[in-house]
C-alpha cells in the first residue's frame, strides 16, 4: 500500500511548496496538514480532493504513480490543446514567464 503522506510530500516538494503554501492553495488549514504528519493520519477523501485540485491532478493520478497511464483533467486538456497551437517562440515566452513566477 502506498503511503499517501509520502506521495503528497513528493508532489509538494516537486513544486517547491511549503506545507503552508499547499494549505493555502488547497483551501485547508495549515494545522490540518501538519497534524496529518505529526499523527501519521490518512487525509479524508474531501481533503485529498482539495489537495489534488491544488496540484492540478486527479485522485487517480495521485495514487497511480509514475508507471501508470495518466488521465488528464479537463483544464489540463485545454492547456495542452492551446499549447499545441503556439509557435516555438511563443512557447519559449511562456516558459520564461513560468520560470519568473
Amino acid at each position: 500500500m502506498k503511503n499517501i503522506l509520502e506521495i503528497i510530500t513528493t508532489c509538494r516538494e516537486q513544486r517547491g511548496w511549503s506545507e503552508y503554501q499547499l494549505a493555502e492553495r488547497a483551501g485547508l488549514p495549515q494545522s490540518t496538514i501538519s497534524s496529518w504528519y505529526r499523527k501519521n493520519m490518512v487525509p479524508t477523501i474531501p481533503s485529498l480532493e482539495k489537495i489534488c485540485d491544488a496540484f492540478g491532478i486527479t485522485l487517480s493520478q495521485l495514487f497511480a504513480g509514475e508507471d501508470a497511464p495518466v488521465t488528464l483533467t479537463e483544464a489540463q486538456k485545454q492547456l495542452l490543446d492551446r499549447w499545441t497551437r503556439l509557435s516555438k517562440e511563443q512557447q519559449d515566452v511562456i516558459f520564461a514567464l513560468i520560470d519568473k513566477m
